[in-house]
């Protein structure tokens, strides 16, 4: 397996507390909107951060483990 640079793994970390933030900030302007369809759209977004922030953990975790 492809072991990744402390620099890349540092990367990866910066990569998931900007997706955190991206979907902290859509689920405040969903919970702001008034338009259902577009707070429902908002929410949508939102997930798919999560999503991501999931996918990006997990890699990170067992990238983690082959780094030590």
């Amino acid at each position: 397996m492809y072991q990744l640079t402390t620099r890349e793994l540092a990367s990866i970390e910066d990569e998931i507390r900007a997706e955190e933030i991206t979907a902290k900030a859509i689920n405040w302007c969903a919970s702001q909107c008034e338009d259902g369809t577009i707070k429902s759209e908002l929410e949508q977004i939102a997930e798919q951060h999560q999503l991501r922030i999931a996918d990006l953990a997990t890699y990170f975790n067992r990238s983690r483990k082959t780094l030590q």
